[in-house]
């Protein structure tokens, strides 16, 4: 089965979506099949990839509602090797329709069973919020991969979601472990985003990724194109940043990759 990996910080900015959505890319471009599923009412992730969320009929509400099968909600995107799981603004009303249902907890990760072994990597974009939403990928998920901005209140709500993987881990998903932190939207110029890099590496170590997301514009562009920053403009810093995380994360879960594109 593919590892399936939350994308996951209650605070909103930080650049989940644009991970999920290059992250992907960057493993297609690898020759890794990558199912990513957009768990966040906005659908961002969605409009990135050149959906229109309002035409989206089945999608992650109905996944997780179990009114459709998953392999039926699939879409094939214009990204080598990666598919989509769509989100349209219904999905926010998951949040009241669960809280009576038994095993509300466990609903995404039943209906991925039988589409998680199709891929190599699951990736799910959570939604900026602690809710049952992102307590349905948690629980879903092998790991996650918190990102985390280069600015002043970066660590601002940290403590909370560490905590809440915690209690996840206890009650959920003892399995469940943090793939790493991902430092994002760094500038180099800038004294402020250097000292949140060492503070976050000098506190967490081993747990942040060695790749480090730099602030680009062209990574700010490509999803008005509905685009992957690899399909917009693959010699950019961005892009460059986004297939090293792929080639780190492929690294970390033994399976390293031989790829021709430049680092």
């Amino acid at each position: 089965m593919g590892k399936i990996v939350a994308i996951a910080n209650q605070k909103g900015g930080v650049g989940k979506t644009t991970t999920a959505v290059n992250l992907a890319a960057a493993l297609g471009v690898l020759e890794k099949k990558v199912l990513l599923i957009d768990a966040d009412p906005q659908a961002n992730a969605t409009s990135a990839l050149g959906f229109d969320p309002d035409n989206i009929q089945l999608g992650t509400y109905q996944a997780i509602e179990h009114e459709a099968d998953v392999k039926d909600i699939v879409l094939k995107t214009e990204t080598p090797n990666v598919d989509l799981v769509p989100a349209h603004l219904d999905l926010v009303a998951v949040e009241i329709e669960l809280v009576d249902k038994d095993r509300r907890e466990y609903m995404l990760k039943s209906a991925l069973k039988g589409v998680a072994a199709n891929y190599d990597v699951v990736l799910i974009d959570c939604a900026p919020s602690l809710g049952l939403i992102t307590l349905n990928a948690l629980t879903a998920a092998d790991s996650v991969i918190v990102p985390i901005q280069c600015e002043y209140f970066a660590l601002e709500g940290l403590g909370k979601l560490l905590n809440t993987i915690k209690s996840v881990q206890q009650l959920h998903n003892p399995d469940l472990d943090i793939e790493g932190l991902l430092l994002t939207m760094f500038d180099q110029r800038l004294r402020l985003s250097n000292q949140v890099v060492d503070e976050v590496k000098n506190h967490f170590q081993q747990m942040v990724f060695d790749t480090i997301i730099q602030r680009n514009v062209r990574l700010s562009e490509a999803p008005s194109f509905g685009e992957s920053i690899i399909m917009y403009d693959a010699t950019s810093n961005g892009a460059v940043n986004y297939l090293n995380l792929a080639r780190e994360f492929l690294s970390r879960n033994g399976s390293a990759q031989k790829a021709t594109a430049e680092a």
